[in-house]
């Protein structure tokens, strides 16, 4: 089976101001530029709106930029929103979609995730689409079917020519935050192998063209080890990443462990 590439990314949350954003690009930037083969990972970060213009400007297509959220409405009176041709005029990359932040805080449900992701495909940006199941779901027993649930409402209605833009990111609650536990590589494996069952009853053979990859309490230590034995196409990292000599450990540690990853057959 043909190699498929493999995407290691950073969110910040509601965290940097536009001059600290441009110094953690010109640092990362400079990391990159000592670590051999960083060049066979797609790297990508997601920073504050207020941001992504001078991130993306002074990335000079060395890594992707997204953004963190965007309404499903193309314009209109949603104050305080953005929509996706103000996102398509800065030209992100892609649009982190139902972060279990988005989910919780913000009441939104699947079917609004669904619209956006819609919404975004319509304007050629790739859909980020963060799925994951709460510490009692898990211990219930009831993990997998709440995250093949979101998935599922998530892409339901996707045009099959579009589903090679799609992303997803598993990330259990659970998992993430301060205060959040590791998975296991054991307990990725068992997930990303489930939700690539459910997107093969979804899409059938062209459900593989959608990278599924891993995000919760991912450090320099374990990142390796989870893509590795977890089955994942790649990694969306938290605060392990907001400093860009973090990210650029992380990046360091997958690139000498000479990672590749033969889940699927991705396309851009």
């Amino acid at each position: 089976m043909t190699a498929r590439r493999i995407f290691l990314g950073t969110g910040w949350k509601m965290n940097k101001t536009v001059r600290e954003a441009l110094d953690y690009t010109h640092s990362l930037i400079a990391h990159l530029d000592t670590i051999a083969g960083h060049e066979q990972f797609q790297l990508f970060v997601v920073p504050p709106f207020t941001a992504i213009d001078a991130v993306k400007r002074s990335a000079g297509g060395r890594f992707w930029v997204g953004a963190q959220n965007m309404h499903w409405a193309r314009q209109g009176a949603f104050t305080g929103e953005i929509s996706a041709p103000m996102l398509s005029e800065l030209g992100v990359d892609l649009v982190e979609l139902g972060h279990a932040e988005r989910r919780m805080y913000f009441n939104e449900t699947d079917e609004a995730i669904q619209r956006k992701v819609q919404t975004a495909l319509e304007f050629n940006i790739r859909p980020l689409v963060c799925v994951g199941e709460q510490r009692e779901e898990r211990a219930g027993g009831r993990g997998r079917d709440v995250v093949e649930q979101q998935v599922r409402r998530a892409l339901q209605g996707t045009p099959i020519h579009m589903i090679g833009r799609l992303m997803l990111a598993y990330e259990p609650v659970w998992a993430i935050g301060e205060h959040g536990t590791a998975a296991t590589a054991g307990d990725l494996r068992i997930m990303t192998e489930h939700i690539r069952r459910t997107l093969a009853d979804l899409f059938s053979a062209a459900g593989a063209s959608i990278a599924v990859l891993y995000g919760g309490t991912v450090n320099e230590q374990n990142a390796a080890g989870l893509l590795m034995e977890g089955n994942a196409d790649g990694l969306f990292i938290g605060r392990a990443a907001w400093q860009a000599d973090g990210f650029a450990g992380i990046i360091r540690a997958c690139a000498k462990a000479n990672i590749s990853s033969t889940a699927g057959v991705y396309s851009s």
